[in-house]
Formats: structure tokens, sequence, C-alpha cells
């Protein structure tokens, strides 16, 4: 009888796995330096960042520079001897992908294009290809496909190759093609009306969702902060919850919420949210708008920093600036800074150097992977929210029984007395939001303020 193998059998042991995903793009990273540019950050924590977002891709980063622009040069962006150089690098290195930290205008990128021979994505495109690929719920795909339809309007000459298909054949010189660009272009409205429409929808939701949680009581608590600050490692760490969380830009993109109890067993609504960074793209920030929402009807807001960052003071900036656009000020929505990774300070004297430049009051040094810190804030976030409201004790006849519904709908009980013949008294804490209403319902009943 012919005894059969199999192929693990033949060779002794299991076959080796055989990654078929295509080769990682060789790319090159160009970070101009224009002068008299004013910007916050320096010119080699912008290149780190922009090798970062680079490397949040699926990428082999063949060459990383700084190029010195003396004056933008309207057809290229930089001057005619980078480009020569670059074009050399390309050919040398085999360089598909040209990565430009600026905000190229599509001329600019169309003939860097052409005269290198690799494609270009400026630094808008990089942050919408990196958007585009970690986008999982159903409300982040549709806002990563606007923000990218509203990038691609200008640049339809070159963002649709089937365009190129269109050209020559009896004397036209591009006509039929123009007929097509603008068959694309109405596409285009179409589509970027049917996905504002749709966002639409999911901003009632969230207003319905959000509306629930007031009914109910329940405090919102919002992380906010630079991407890769290490604000879903810390909602990890107090939640539990198992957000994916990784030493990369942009890990995550989807709002999370999970409930958390404070020391004293109040419990508040936790939310993750997107992370920022410079120079972050409009079309970006108004497409997730619904998303971060979230952030304006905060009951406290915590600013997480990466203090073991060099860049860190310019990235808080940045933060404060887009929470500025959205409409939150500390005096709506108290801020509490959150100084991550201070277990990655070699020295913790720079904490101090912190708090001489800080721009908030409460400030609470953690680390979210050791833990550290974590308890004091905690408690930061429970003495913030009792600032905002204030204790009662209020009488309640045993005949009230709505009267008792009302108080645990819109208070938080904190503790009662022991029933007489008459009646109860109960000890409530009341949000600012429903304190006329407490006045006005309990009107004489109210013992001790």
């Amino acid at each position: 009888m012919t005894d059969f193998m199999d192929d693990e059998d033949r060779s002794g042991g299991p076959q080796p796995y055989v990654d078929t995903r295509p080769a990682p793009t060789r790319v090159g990273l160009v970070v101009p330096d224009v002068r008299g540019r004013v910007t916050s950050h320096s010119i080699e924590a912008r290149q780190t960042e922009f090798e970062g977002l680079a490397n949040a891709i699926r990428v082999e980063m063949v060459f990383s520079e700084i190029v010195k622009v003396r004056e933008v040069k309207p057809a290229t962006f930089i001057g005619g001897g980078h480009v020569e150089e670059l074009k050399q690098k390309v050919k040398d290195g085999k360089i598909e992908l040209l990565l430009v930290d600026a905000a190229l205008a599509p001329v600019q990128q169309r003939n860097l294009e052409t005269e290198t021979g690799a494609k270009v994505l400026d630094r808008t495109a990089l942050i919408l290809e990196i958007f585009g690929e970690r986008a999982a719920t159903r409300e982040g795909v549709l806002q990563v496909e606007l923000a990218h339809l509203n990038y691609q309007r200008s640049r339809l000459v070159r963002s649709w190759t089937h365009l190129e298909r269109q050209r020559g054949g009896f004397g036209f010189l591009g006509g039929p093609g123009e007929t097509q660009i603008e068959t694309d272009r109405r596409l285009i409205e179409e589509r970027v009306k049917l996905l504002e429409e749709r966002l639409e929808k999911v901003k009632k939701t969230r207003t319905q969702q959000r509306s629930g949680r007031e009914a109910v009581q329940i405090p919102i608590v919002a992380l906010v902060g630079y991407t890769n600050a290490g604000k879903s490692s810390l909602f990890n760490r107090l939640t539990g919850a198992g957000v994916f969380a990784e030493n990369l830009l942009f890990a995550t993109l989807d709002t999370t919420l999970r409930k958390l109890e404070l020391p004293h067993g109040r419990q508040v609504m936790l939310s993750d949210t997107v992370g920022f960074v410079s120079e972050l793209p409009t079309t970006l920030v108004a497409a997730f708008r619904a998303t971060l929402e979230e952030v304006t009807g905060a009951d406290v807001i915590l600013h997480v920093r990466d203090v073991a960052n060099p860049d860190s003071a310019a990235q808080a900036s940045d933060v404060l600036k887009v929470l500025t656009e959205l409409g939150v000020s500390a005096e709506k929505s108290p801020i509490i800074e959150v100084w991550n990774k201070v277990d990655l300070l070699e020295h913790r004297d720079v904490l101090q150097t912190l708090h001489a430049a800080g721009q908030v009051a409460a400030t609470v040094p953690v680390s979210a992977q050791t833990g550290e810190g974590v308890d004091t804030l905690l408690a930061a976030v429970e003495t913030t929210l009792g600032l905002k409201s204030k204790l009662y004790r209020v009488r309640i006849p045993h005949t009230n029984g709505a009267d008792v519904g009302w108080l645990y709908g819109h208070a938080e009980i904190i503790g009662k007395d022991e029933p007489d013949e008459e009646g109860q008294t109960y000890e409530v804490r009341v949000e600012p939001r429903h304190r006329d209403s407490l006045v006005q319902r309990f009107a004489g009943r109210i013992e001790a303020a």
C-alpha cells in the first residue's frame, strides 16, 4: 500500500510563512525649511514628526532630508537645484514615492512628479492616506472619504489617472479629457453632498445620545492631545478597555466612550478622541467636527501631553489652537493638563520648567505605562467636577414621590437621613445647569446649601 504524506510531513515540520503582500513602497522624504516662515516647531522636530507620519503607513524609507528654501517657487515649491538633486536620488534609490512636508499647489505637485519621475504626495495627502487606512467605524470611513474628495476637487487633472487615456486622436489636444473632467467634478459634488447628508444624520444621533447621558446626569470627561501623546494608553489604563494603542501617529481615529468610576464612587463617561497634529488639514478638521463635538460638550477636558518629547510645548500650543477653533475654553470646560510619559524622563527637573511656563492651573504628572500618578489624576477629576457642582440638603415629604424621582434623575444622591414620620432629607450634588430648577422646585424645603 502506498503511504501518502502531505507537504508538512515530507518537510519534517510546518511550512514557513510566506508574506504575499506587495513589497513596501520605497519613499524619500523632503522637509522644506522655508526662510522667514514663523513656526513654533523646530525644523528637526518637524522632520521627526514627518518621519513618524511616513512610518504610519507601510513604506520603506530610503532617505529623509531637510531642504533649505530661500524663496518658494510657484512651479516646484523648492529651487531648481534641489529638484535636480531629488531627480538623481530618485533614480539612484529607485524611489517610487516622494513625500513633501508642505502644502503643495496642484501645479507644484504635478511639476515635481514630471521632473523627478516619482509620484509626489504633500503633507495633507499623506495624512489623508493614514486616516484612510485607520478608519474603522462607518462614521470614520465617511469622514475620511469626505475629506479626501474635498482635497481631490482642486486636483482632478492629476488625481484621476483615467484622464490620461483621453488624450490624442483626431487632432484634439486634450479636448475629450476636459469633458471627462467636468463629469468627474459633477460626480464628486454629488458624492460630497451625499456624504454630508449621512454625516448630518450621525451628528443628530450623537446629539440624541449626548442628551440621553445628560438626562441621567453622567458627566463627560474628554481626553484630547497631540497624536502619539499616549491618550489611548491612558484610556486603557483608566478604564481597562482594549482600545488599540501603539507607538504610532494616529494609531486610533474613532471616538470611544467608556464608563469610569471615580474614587468616591461617582461615575463619569470617559471619551478618547482623535489626536491632533500641527498644520492639520482644514478639510480633516471640518470632516471630524462631528466627532470632536464630544469635546465641546465635556464637563472636564484632560489635555494629555508627552512631556518626554522635547517639542512638548509647541505640541500643546497646537492642541489649544484647535480647541479654540472648536469653541472650547477653560471657562466653559475646565482643562487639566496630564503630563504623560514621566517614566521616560531622565530628570524630573523638566517638570518644574513646565510648571513655570504652564498655561493652565491644574497639572498632573502620570505614566500610562506604569500607572504612576493615575490615582492623583482621578482625584483631580473628582475635585474639578465637585467645584462645578454644589451640595444641598433637600427635605421631601413621603407623599411627594415624584420629587424623589426628580432628584435621582437630575442630581447625584450623596446620602440621606433616616426617614421620620413626615418625610426624609436627601443630601445631593447638583450641576450648575440644574441648580435653578432645583431651587424653584424645592423652594422652602432646602435646609442648607
